[in-house]
């Protein structure tokens, strides 16, 4: 017999978390109210339970990780599946869906953050990146490592923000694909912190440096560029939506 693992996740609310994971393709399979409130939901070889807690999403650590052979079909799929529910990709705050990015440690993922504060880890594997040194790569290569560690692992998009100013700034020599990419991530980072006019001005600088940089390096930024257009999708839609 095979053995298998499924995560049970805290919410407050399972109506909540049940709208949710449905936008996302998910169907539930099983529910209660009594004793405990309590359900299930799968999509595809992806199983998920959920019990009511009265925790608020910011304090909820609870995670897991899910392994895919297909992840950029799953993030395509949850991204349409969100925009018809809502009408837009959440990217920050509760729920949102994180950027898909390649990772230095061989997987290329996202993070679903549901409702209730729960990160569901997805990624699918591929080669592994070789380790950044310090006589291969200058100071925002290796900035851009920790920031994104420091936002999507640890959740601090502040102190992410603060060591990619802090390169940008004295790594002046850093490549045009490099320095676009930090761009790019700032753009993601000032979203997140509700700064919606410096996510601006960071997409307006990344815009007009694009132009400068070669079809080949162009074509590296394509994960970073899909989720800048969604930001600006949000920022057009944050500057029409009344106060």
């Amino acid at each position: 017999m095979a053995e298998r693992t499924i995560p049970i996740l805290p919410c407050r609310s399972i109506d909540e978390v049940l709208a949710f994971y449905a936008a996302l393709g998910f169907e539930v399979t099983y529910r209660q109210e009594r004793p405990n409130t309590f359900a299930a939901i799968v999509r595809g070889g992806i199983e998920l339970q959920f019990f009511v807690l009265k925790l608020e999403p910011e304090a909820n650590y609870s995670t897991c990780y899910v392994l895919v052979d297909a992840v950029d079909e799953l993030y395509a799929a949850f991204t349409e599946g969100i925009r018809a529910a809502t009408g837009r990709v959440p990217t920050r705050g509760f729920p949102r869906i994180g950027a898909l990015r390649d990772m230095s440690y061989g997987v290329r993922q996202f993070i679903v953050v549901d409702p209730a504060g729960n990160h569901i880890r997805i990624g699918e594997p591929i080669e592994a990146r070789p380790a950044l040194r310090a006589e291969t790569a200058g100071r925002l290569e290796r900035s851009l490592v920790a920031a994104i560690t420091l936002a999507d692992s640890k959740q601090d998009p502040a102190a992410a923000a603060a060591v990619l100013d802090a390169a940008m700034d004295a790594d002046s020599d850093a490549p045009p694909v490099v320095r676009v990419r930090a761009q790019l991530i700032r753009v993601d980072l000032a979203y997140r912190l509700e700064r919606s006019d410096e996510a601006a001005r960071w997409l307006e600088q990344a815009s007009a440096a694009k132009a400068g940089l070669d079809p080949t390096d162009a074509q590296l930024l394509a994960d970073d560029w899909r989720r800048a257009e969604e930001i600006r999708v949000a920022l057009d839609e944050d500057a029409v939506r009344p106060v």
